[in-house]
C-alpha cells in the first residue's frame, strides 16, 4: 500500500499564504479515501492515473503513484505542485491526449465553471481508456444541480457520495462517443472575434470591467513602445490595443494555460498573431524591467474562491517593476475595493478616468 501523505504539510507557495487559505481541502481527503481501493489495486501504474484540477498537489502527491500525468491550468500550481512533490517523479501535461490516453482512473477537483467542467469531461470521453474510472469532488457550496447533465452528456453512469465535511464525490463510468469538440468557441464583439477555452475568466462574453476599460482606449495617447495586457484571459484587450495603435509591440500575459490557449486562438482570428506575444507567466516575471510603455490591468479579487486582494497588490507592484519611467498602468477594478490610494503607493501618482455604479478606471504613471 501507498505510504499515506500528510495532506497537512502542503504550502501553496509560491502562490499567496495567507491564515485563511489552504493547500488542500476535504475534497482532497475524500477524492483520495474514494480512490483508495483502486490506487491499490496491482494493476494501476502511474501511466494509468491521471488528476486534473490538483490545486496544489494533493491529489498527486497523495495517490503517490510515479509517472502520474497532471493538468493545471494556473503555472503557480504547477509550481507548488513542484515544491510540494518531495522527489515524486510525475509529469505535466495539457488538457487532452497526451495527459489522458490510456488512463484507467482520473481523479479531479471539480472546477467552478460549466463550461470548464465540459472541456474536461469531453477530453476525458474522447482520449481515456474505455474502462476509465473518473473521481470528481467539488465543496457542496459550489455544486449546482446544472453539473449532473452536463456528467450524463460524456458519460453512461454517475454515482454521487455522501457529503463528508462539506464536500462530496461524483464517479463517473462508461465514456460516451464524442463528436467533434465545441472548444474553443468564439463569439464576434464588433470587429475582434474572441476565442474560449473552457476555464478562461468570462467565456467568449466581455466582462463589464473590460468592456469599460475598452470604452475609453481612446483617450490612451502611449501609441509607441511596447504595451501589456497583464491578467489578458481572452486576450481583449490585447487585441484591442494592437488594433489601435500598430506602432506598438503588443504581450499578453496570463497564469492560465487555458487563458493563453485562447488568448493565441484569438489573435490568429484576428490577423494579429505575428504583432501580439502570449506568454503564460506568473504576474510579469519573465519582462525585463523597466520595459514596457503601456500596462492594461483588469485585476481578479479573489484567490480561489476565496476574495483576497493579495493577488491584485502584487500585479501593481510587478507592473510598477516593468513599466519604464513615464510609463502608464490603466487599471480598471471593483470600486468597493478603492485601490487608487494602493496604486499611488506602488506605481505613482493616479488619476481617475472613469466610474460607474460598480467599476473605475484609473492611470498610474510611474515617477521619472
Amino acid at each position: 500500500p501507498m505510504p499515506s501523505l500528510d495532506l497537512s504539510t502542503l504550502r501553496r507557495w509560491p502562490d499567496v499564504e495567507a491564515d485563511n487559505l489552504f493547500a488542500y481541502d476535504a475534497t482532497d481527503r475524500l477524492i483520495l479515501d474514494l480512490a483508495a481501493p483502486l490506487l491499490a489495486g496491482a494493476t494501476l501504474a502511474g501511466a494509468h492515473l491521471a488528476v486534473i484540477g490538483d490545486n496544489y498537489g494533493a491529489l498527486t502527491l497523495g495517490a503517490g503513484l510515479p509517472g502520474t500525468r497532471v493538468h493545471q491550468d494556473e503555472l503557480l500550481g504547477e509550481r507548488a505542485l513542484a515544491a510540494n512533490a518531495d522527489g515524486l517523479a510525475y509529469e505535466s501535461h495539457p488538457l487532452g491526449a497526451s495527459l489522458l490516453e490510456g488512463a484507467t482512473l482520473v481523479l479531479m477537483q471539480l472546477p467552478r465553471s460549466l463550461a470548464e467542467l465540459e472541456e474536461q469531461l469531453e477530453a476525458i470521453a474522447r482520449y481515456a481508456d474505455p474502462a476509465v474510472t473518473v473521481i470528481a469532488g467539488g465543496r457542496v457550496k459550489h455544486l449546482t444541480p446544472t453539473m449532473n447533465p452536463v456528467m450524463l452528456r460524456y458519460f453512461e453512469t454517475l454515482d454521487v457520495s455522501l457529503a463528508q465535511q462539506k464536500s462530496r464525490a461524483f464517479t463517473l463510468r462508461g465514456p460516451k462517443p464524442v463528436a467533434e469538440s465545441v472548444f474553443p468557441t468564439t463569439e464576434r464583439h464588433g470587429g475582434i472575434t474572441l476565442a474560449a477555452h473552457g476555464a478562461v475568466f468570462a467565456g467568449t462574453s466581455i466582462d463589464i470591467g473590460t468592456r469599460l476599460l475598452l470604452s475609453v482606449l481612446p483617450k490612451i495617447t502611449v501609441d509607441a513602445g511596447t504595451a501589456i495586457d497583464l491578467g489578458c484571459g481572452t486576450g481583449v484587450l490585447a487585441a484591442s490595443i494592437a488594433r489601435a495603435k500598430p506602432a506598438m509591440r503588443v504581450i499578453a500575459s496570463d497564469q492560465s494555460a487555458a487563458a493563453v490557449a485562447s488568448a493565441r486562438r484569438t489573435m490568429e482570428l484576428n490577423g494579429l498573431a505575428e504583432r501580439v506575444t502570449v506568454v503564460r507567466d506568473d504576474l510579469l516575471e519573465s519582462q525585463p524591467s523597466n520595459s514596457a510603455d503601456l500596462i492594461l490591468l483588469n485585476p481578479p479579487f479573489h484567490s480561489g474562491a476565496t476574495v483576497h486582494t493579495g493577488i491584485a497588490l502584487r500585479m501593481f507592484e510587478d507592473a510598477a517593476r516593468v513599466l519604464r519611467p513615464g510609463g502608464e498602468l490603466w487599471t480598471v477594478f471593483n470600486t468597493h475595493l478603492g485601490y487608487r490610494q494602493a496604486l499611488a503607493r506602488a506605481v505613482g501618482p493616479t488619476e481617475l478616468i472613469t466610474h460607474n455604479d460598480k467599476f473605475t478606471v484609473t492611470v498610474s504613471r510611474k515617477k521619472d
